[in-house]
């Protein structure tokens, strides 16, 4: 288990450096992610290195056992570059320039800072690819977090590029397009601008394709730098730091180009429910890399710095956290930083190592789990552990952005509340597209499927007709991959298989909500509330109030051997709750402990069982069956405030119900 955080020795007197290295290892820090923003440092001049600082830090580093995640250096630019070379900066959408002062301030997209980027990995390479301290390497750092789409000159010509390498011509570019209506019809490739500000609404097939566009360009730069750490004889791992479900980049395209995952993840303190976007973070991180090891790369041990109130975590819930991530094969729990800054515009973001010393509730924190982590066997879930999944993905997050819709929505938020009510259930989850194999999943969630390619129709039909329960949960199959309606109007691909045909989306103004009744109980539809008309399905609620009473809401409609459900409308978190409980009812799924506190998370990877309170009270959790705890026999866990255990199922030769008892867990994370 690598644990550890981003190292910043430039920051600080190299007579520091080595107390820095002892007290690592005081916390149990193993690996640390080194020059992440030393560009500055490493290359004083263009062409001209400086080596000597970086070989000190990691001899240190090194000699005290500790591990190097080596940063190619290059998410920040020195003043020097953008000096000589200013057409190497970003720009806005109205053509602002973004001006160094601050970070990642390059286009992704500039033949100059690629040349630059390029000459400084392949030195930086070259130098340590065979020392014995690299284990890993760390390409950039938050590709696109401040600058996700970049208009400039650059960006231009690159887009153009793109395009005709899409499309062949400008005439198949104007079909997919749809550049007839409002007079935009393209004669030459060289015509095409990104989408930068404009009087009103822009041609939506057009700012997909820039998101597209902008997603494979930066993803050019990280396959560029992986390829110069390869080239110069590199080994070890490669990687670069997500951000959940960013919305500027397909991490599925990105995935497939690196060795293992790696995620930074900052859910609130003050929101008592960002526990399940965390969850969900880490559930994604899984998915995307089918099988590859994934790190928790960067966390706060305590307070951030770029919210409006930067809420402490409460003692124990750093641990908590993290915890979460390890319950779902992290192999890695790391922080920003290890040392807290004493100047520059992060020096109230928290460190493992705070202003205040060792002498803090945070150190304590650190080095508490430091050593819990130590000892902890591989966790990792094994094929039937998962049954169900929710589809997520970036086309669809774009296209569900893009302007006049007949409603607004927010897809990820809408995706993350499916997720916040299977969770509540304690039923695990991978993280899917439409179209990923599928046929290892009892059931389906399909949320805003609006953009739906005819291979992932095709798939979605036949995972029912091999026996799968597929939700779909409204706004789906509407268009295809160019954002453009096909013949026969809506679910033109799904609407057999479901049962139903769509007429209208029933738009509801914000104030407005619609109910329907399901297995006895009254649930709030909102935003939308669609007129379907029953083409063989069978209503299992239908609306009771608003304009559309006593149509149907959900239906149900068995095709092959497997059942389409469809909801006509936007549910409430209950709603949402309920609608998943019924389904998986019907498909026999069921939570890893339904009958535990929905804010105590409860996850089974292979033979273990972790349980996690991320709540300020304490919580008993009666468990399903025998496990073991310090070589103890449990059948009740007390969990104190944002506690934790980890517990293992023993052979079942050693069970013996005699034996069984009311044992605590070993109970972690209520540090005072």
């Amino acid at each position: 288990m690598y644990y550890g955080g981003d190292y910043n020795p430039e920051q600080w007197p190299s007579e520091l450096w080595p107390r820095d290295a002892e007290l690592m290892r005081a916390a149990g820090v193993n690996l640390v992610s080194l020059g992440m923003f030393s560009w500055s440092r490493i290359q004083p001049a263009e062409g001209e290195f400086d080596f000597g600082w970086l070989d000190e830090v990691i001899g240190i580093l090194h000699d005290h056992g500790i591990a190097v995640n080596l940063a190619t250096a290059t998410a920040s630019p020195p003043p020097w570059a953008t000096h000589h070379y200013p057409d190497m900066l970003p720009q806005l959408a109205d053509g602002t320039v973004l001006w160094p002062g601050s970070r990642q301030h390059f286009a992704a997209t500039s033949p100059v800072y690629r040349r630059l980027a390029l000459e400084l990995v392949t030195a930086v390479a070259e130098r340590y690819a065979g020392h014995p301290a690299v284990v890993m390497w760390h390409v950039n750092n938050e590709y696109g977090c401040h600058v996700p789409y970049d208009y400039s000159d650059n960006a231009r010509d690159a887009f153009q590029g793109w395009l005709r390498r899409r499309y062949g011509d400008v005439g198949t570019l104007n079909t997919a397009w749809g550049t007839d209506f409002w007079s935009q019809r393209y004669t030459a490739f060289e015509q095409v601008l990104p989408p930068r500000s404009a009087p009103y609404s822009q041609n939506p097939a057009a700012l997909l394709d820039f998101r597209r566009f902008t997603s494979d360009a930066t993803l050019e730069l990280l396959v560029m730098e992986r390829d110069a750490i390869r080239g110069a004889g590199a080994a070890q791992p490669i990687t670069t730091n997500f951000m959940g479900p960013f919305h500027a980049l397909d991490y599925w395209r990105w995935a497939d180009e690196l060795d293992l995952i790696a995620d930074d993840s900052y859910p609130d303190p003050a929101d008592p429910q960002s526990f399940r976007r965390a969850a969900f973070t880490r559930d994604l991180m899984r998915s995307l890399g089918g099988g590859k090891p994934w790190i928790l790369m960067e966390q706060a041990a305590n307070a951030v710095n770029w919210r409006p109130a930067n809420a402490p975590k409460a003692p124990g819930q750093m641990a908590a956290l993290s915890m979460q991530a390890v319950a779902r094969g992290a192999s890695g729990v790391m922080f920003f930083q290890w040392r807290q800054s004493r100047s520059g515009s992060e020096k109230f973001h928290s460190a493992m190592l705070p202003h205040a010393g060792t002498e803090t509730r945070t150190w304590r924190e650190v080095v508490r789990l430091g050593a819990e982590l130590s000892p902890l066997p591989e966790i990792a879930m094994s094929p039937g552990d998962v049954k169900v999944a929710l589809l997520f993905d970036w086309d669809n997050l774009w296209a569900v952005s893009n302007p006049d819709h007949p409603v607004e929505l927010d897809y990820t938020d809408i995706v993350l509340r499916w997720y916040a009510a299977i969770h509540r259930q304690h039923v695990q989850v991978d993280i899917r597209t439409a179209g990923h194999d599928l046929s290892a999943y009892d059931v389906v969630i399909a949320p805003l499927q609006y953009l739906l390619p005819a291979a992932a129709g095709t798939n979605l039909i036949d995972y029912v007709r091999r026996g799968g329960h597929l939700l779909v949960a409204g706004f789906t199959d509407i268009v295809d991959e160019h954002d453009a309606f096909r013949d026969g109007g809506f679910l033109t691909q799904l609407g057999p298989t479901l049962g139903i045909r769509l007429e209208d989306f029933g738009a509801l103004p914000e104030c407005d909500g619609v109910s329907f009744r399901l297995d006895g109980a009254d649930h709030t539809g909102t935003t939308y509330a669609e007129e379907i008309q029953l083409a063989g399905a069978t209503p299992l609620a239908r609306f009771s109030t608003g304009r559309p009473s006593d149509q149907p809401a959900f239906t149900s409609h068995r095709a092959g051997a497997g059942v389409a459900y469809y909801l006509a409308t936007l549910p409430d978190d209950d709603g949402m709750r309920a609608v998943t409980r019924h389904v998986f009812a019907r498909a026999g799924v069921t939570g890893v402990l339904p009958g535990a506190h929905p804010d105590v998370e409860a996850i089974r990877a292979g033979g273990y069982l972790v349980v996690i309170n991320h709540t300020d009270r304490h919580h008993a959790v009666t468990l399903d069956r025998h496990y073991v705890s310090d070589n103890a026999p449990v059948t009740e866990v007390e969990l104190p405030p944002f506690g934790y255990a980890v517990l293992c199922r023993p052979s079942e030769a050693a069970t013996n119900a005699s034996d069984r008892q009311h044992v605590p867990a070993r109970a972690h994370g209520s540090v005072g």
